[in-house]
């Protein structure tokens, strides 16, 4: 038999695991999560929403392949990440004028409880300014500061889903926790300086 006449080999189908999450249950648990990843890496709020629901669809997509060799939130977290980056990408060949600059709004910011104004100018003012400092960090920080101290991934499933030495990663988190507390330092400064001129 000649090899042109010997049916192709295909691929064989991925058996999904039997005790593989459900995808709604999936939705429901780390909808927060993905929500606030990709508020934290700068996605525009006119975006956010846009860029959640390509995520889980990615998840929904992938999610029989999800071998339970890390953390369920460790796995969906390099989903976001790859769909951010692709959002990012999409942005940066638009024209500048299509882009979105609408502020970025909390929905903690919506309350309406009576709190004193100039109080609550003070809070979205701070938080504003430590978003900003943040996101002028690199991306390598951003990352390790987001999985270990925002969302308490451990150390180790960091190492494993970076595919980096775990002395490594302690080190650069400990770079990027001083990286971040420098550029605090610096913005009080400047705010102490300026409130004196």
């Amino acid at each position: 038999m000649s090899f042109a006449s010997q049916p192709a080999a295909l691929p064989l189908p991925v058996e999904p695991r039997a005790d593989a999450p459900a995808f709604a249950e999936v939705y429901e648990q780390m909808f927060p999560f993905v929500w606030r990843c990709a508020r934290r890496f700068g996605v525009d709020d006119s975006a956010l929403d846009d860029v959640c629901q390509e995520v889980f669809v990615v998840v929904h997509r992938r999610l029989g392949d999800f071998r339970g060799e890390s953390s369920l939130k460790t796995w969906v977290f390099g989903i976001v990440n790859n769909v951010v980056h692709t959002h990012r990408r999409s942005q940066q060949r638009k024209e500048p004028s299509l882009r979105s600059t609408s502020p970025l709004l909390d929905p903690s910011e919506l309350s309406t409880s009576g709190e004193d104004p100039l109080e609550l100018f003070v809070k979205r003012e701070s938080v504003r300014a430590a978003r900003t400092l943040f996101l002028e960090l690199s991306e390598d920080k951003r990352v390790l500061l987001m999985l270990a101290d925002l969302e308490d991934v451990p150390v180790p499933e960091i190492a494993q889903l970076t595919g980096t030495n775990l002395n490594t990663v302690y080190a650069r988190l400990r770079a990027a926790r001083q990286a971040l507390a420098d550029a605090v330092r610096r913005h009080r400064a400047k705010i102490e300086g300026g409130g004196r001129g």
